[in-house]
């Protein structure tokens, strides 16, 4: 795919979706970290119908703490993994407090040593609660990095890398929200809505479905 491609590409996206932003519900760079961190293999309303339990009482480091992994677990037993996120995050909270003064700190280093927390994840932080214009490559980028031909790779670090390199610099700050929404409502795994699209035309995907 070439440049001016991808860059109309980029534009529509921006033009039908000007401020996209994750559909994890937080007030806090802490609370974002959190609800990643649940998130993982789950889907992000099963993540927000957990956390509106329990983050307006103990939605801190000090009050995840406070609560505990038991009553943590309770509270997030309907999210897949449960047990070993609750112990995580719990972990996680301790080394907040004991090594960053009770706030996230805002390097990928610091992100991926706490408990839990991978490289997505980081990203997803770094992007999403202090503006750094990084790319979280989930399963729908992914796809839709490879499906389109906007960065194809055989593995997300490979699709990470190119899309750093690829999506124009004034649209890498949300390029990551465009490409998850568009690959979890439109450019979907199994039958992807081609008429909907408003990209269709340029991406090249060969097997595009009917209208």
């Amino acid at each position: 795919m070439n440049a001016a491609k991808r860059r109309e590409i980029f534009a529509r996206l921006q033009a039908a979706n000007p401020h996209p932003t994750t559909e994890l519900e937080y007030d806090t760079p802490f609370q974002l970290l959190i609800a990643v961190l649940l998130s993982a293999q789950a889907t992000d309303k099963s993540v927000n119908i957990a956390t509106r339990k329990f983050f307006p009482a103990h939605g801190t480091p000090q009050g995840l703490l406070a609560l505990g992994e038991e009553g943590l677990a309770d509270y997030i037993k309907t999210i897949g993994l449960y047990r070993t996120k609750a112990k995580n995050t719990i972990a996680t909270c301790r080394i907040l407090i004991e090594q960053h003064g009770g706030e996230v700190p805002q390097t990928r280093e610091a992100l991926e040593a706490l408990p839990g927390v991978g490289r997505k994840t980081a990203n997803v932080v770094l992007n999403t609660a202090f503006g750094q214009p990084t790319m979280a490559v989930d399963t729908h980028i992914f796809r839709v990095s490879n499906r389109t031909g906007i960065a194809p790779g055989k593995n997300v670090l490979e699709v990470e890398r190119k899309l750093e390199k690829f999506v124009p610099a004034e649209y890498m700050q949300d390029a990551h929200h465009w490409l998850i929404l568009l690959g979890r409502y439109v450019c979907v795994a199994r039958k992807p809505k081609c008429p909907q699209c408003g990209i269709s035309d340029l991406c090249e995907f060969k097997q595009k479905t009917p209208a």
